[in-house]
């Protein structure tokens, strides 16, 4: 591990100070979590893009690294909890208060183990590694030492993969595994690099990209090298790992797909709820008002189904949806592309109506890369906090013929602009901001962000077409879905094949999707809840603000208010846009 432990064990001895006064000590305190946040995340630190950690990876599975995690944030807690918050300007209470989330919900996920399930297809440490193998992510190959940091990193890298495997074993003997339907998407992905000639494999790519200015000795070195790590390095372990998912794991892979089937999976389950919706709902809860949403979202999409002429049943209308041969009218990616750029187009004359907070990181589209893009969904990777690398909107196009736009505007106003690149974005330039909240993400509230942002599609000039109206309708219910089918799965007993046969009735997404989500939730119980929560909540306060100040509310205040914090649990948001809204009554 380097120096990592060492670099752990010093971050712990920040003193305190009775002469120093509150405001000074709490932003020390947040400075301090900063740093020590980048050391113990140093691939959370290329994607900002901070560099100097570029050359290692602790090992996450390990108890000395879990056990350092662990003391930090007690020690952080105890540091907190001496600061004086009434001489505290609200500002800095905002940031505190973020601050205890934090470390408290971070304690709260270790008390669970699971380390034991290291790897899945959808949310895990391999496929992050495999984005940035390509030479074209977040981790940079501009200079010899950028090249020799990743063949270091590699290292620790390997030795973290061997833990998963033995983190797996342990898991056997615990009956801590992966469901089998899971286990066998993941070894596709792993068989894919330990398959792939030299040439070929994407760990082999950045030599194959090397900048103009390295010298020829330089390319010669770095490529025996990377072809070393590549042959004798990445694929032996990776086909040592697939070997062993491909039997003795799959063998003992379980049956059942939700977390209730492990001894902690209720409580496992509650954890999930507060880290993903920064709410105290109860699963029961979230069941209900998803089926509640459910049922509403059908009766409008009813409406357009009528409004089109299709004179079937709704379930009828989904079908026509997903194979109406007009919604899939391309035969190269590159539309696929251009028909995003597209859209960006047509609603840029709108959107200074809507946000005088507007981010000034550069944006791109691009295809999700093929390694990954069978299991991947769409997704927004943010720019580095220094401009220099553009926020991008990955979009999987595995099979262009089938590829159907009928919630292509929906899904850019999410994934792109207003939502997450505008929220991530703007929350990373934010120079008000401690500098560890310019990163922070509470998917309650950027997913909500992204979410309630589908509903902004008339008001930016967008949906005039009925199917992309209804896109946005089915992508909402999307979200309601997932209210019902992850607390199905995690809490109610239901199968992967009934969360499936719900969503196939009640959504146009292609079965092949849908398997696709539902194993998603299958992984990462309670991520896909944050969604709605937070898109309820920010439709909520919109509309009491809305009703509160009639003619003095300003929808470009409202968003700025909204956005200007950054990522803040959903009730640290509420006080603020209360704040808000009394202070324009009051004037």
């Amino acid at each position: 591990m380097k120096a990592y432990i060492l670099l752990l064990i010093t971050a712990l001895s920040v003193a305190s100070c009775s002469t120093v006064s509150p405001t000074t000590q709490l932003h020390d305190l947040m400075q301090h979590y900063h740093e020590e946040t980048l050391k113990m995340n140093p691939i959370g630190a290329t994607y900002q893009g901070v560099t100097r950690y570029n050359d290692y990876l602790p090992n996450y599975l390990s108890n000395d690294v879990m056990a350092i995690h662990k003391a930090f944030y007690k020690d952080m807690l105890q540091k907190l909890n001496t600061i004086n918050d009434n001489r505290l300007s609200s500002d800095d209470m905002l940031s505190k208060k973020v601050l205890l989330w934090e470390c408290e919900t971070s304690l709260m996920g270790m008390a669970f183990p699971t380390e034991l399930l290291p790897i899945n297809q959808m949310w895990t440490l391999q496929l992050t590694i495999g984005q940035l193998a390509t030479g074209t992510g977040a981790q940079p190959f501009k200079t010899v030492t950028d090249y020799e940091n990743w063949l270091s990193r590699i290292d620790d890298y390997v030795t973290w993969l061997t833990s998963a495997k033995t983190r797996m074993e342990e898991g056997i003997a615990q009956d801590i595994v992966l469901p089998k339907s899971l286990i066998r998407k993941v070894v596709p992905q792993l068989k894919s690099i330990a398959n792939t000639e030299l040439e070929e494999n994407i760990f082999y790519t950045p030599v194959q990209k090397f900048p103009e200015d390295f010298t020829q000795e330089q390319k010669d070195t770095l490529t025996a090298a990377y072809a070393d790590m590549v042959t004798n390095k990445i694929i032996p372990v990776y086909q040592d790992v697939a070997d062993f998912m491909d039997s003795t794991y799959l063998e003992a892979g379980r049956n059942s797909s939700g977390f209730d089937a492990y001894s902690f999976g209720e409580d496992y389950y509650n954890y999930s709820i507060r880290l993903y919706t920064t709410t105290d709902m109860t699963a029961d809860e979230i069941h209900q008002l998803g089926l509640s949403e459910v049922a509403r979202l059908r009766s409008e999409m009813e409406r357009i189904k009528k409004q089109v002429g299709f004179k079937g049943d709704l379930n009828a209308f989904f079908e026509h949806v997903r194979t109406r041969k007009s919604l899939m009218p391309f035969d190269d990616p590159q539309q696929v592309i251009d028909n995003f750029n597209a859209i960006h187009d047509k609603m840029k004359a709108k959107v200074d109506a809507l946000f005088e907070l507007q981010p000034k990181t550069p944006f791109e589209v691009r295809r999700v890369e093929a390694f990954r893009e069978k299991s991947a969904a769409a997704h927004y990777n943010p720019g580095s906090l220094d401009g220099t690398r553009p926020g991008v909107f990955y979009v999987p196009i595995p099979n262009v013929k089938e590829y159907n736009i009928f919630s292509d505007e929906d899904l850019f106003l999410h994934e792109a602009i207003p939502g997450h690149h505008f929220q991530i974005s703007l929350q990373q330039e934010d120079t008000s901001l401690p500098d560890f909240r310019k990163t922070l993400w509470y998917s309650a509230y950027g997913e909500g962000w992204a979410l309630y942002c589908e509903s902004l599609g008339k008001e930016l000039g967008l949906y005039d077409d009925p199917y992309q109206y209804f896109g946005m309708l089915s992508a909402e219910m999307h979200r309601a879905i997932r209210l019902v089918v992850d607390t199905g799965i995690h809490t109610k007993g239901w199968t992967r094949e009934q969360a499936i046969a719900y969503s196939l009735a009640n959504e146009a997404e292609p079965e092949y999707a849908i398997i696709s989500e539902i194993e998603r939730y299958m992984a990462n119980p309670g991520q896909a809840l944050s969604y709605k929560i937070g898109q309820l909540k920010i439709r909520e306060l919109r509309a009491m603000a809305e009703q509160t100040l009639g003619d003095a509310f300003d929808i470009r205040v409202f968003h700025r208010i909204v956005l200007e914090s950054g990522c803040i649990p959903l009730a640290l948001l509420e006080d603020k846009v209360n704040d808000w809204v009394n202070s324009k009554k009051q004037s």
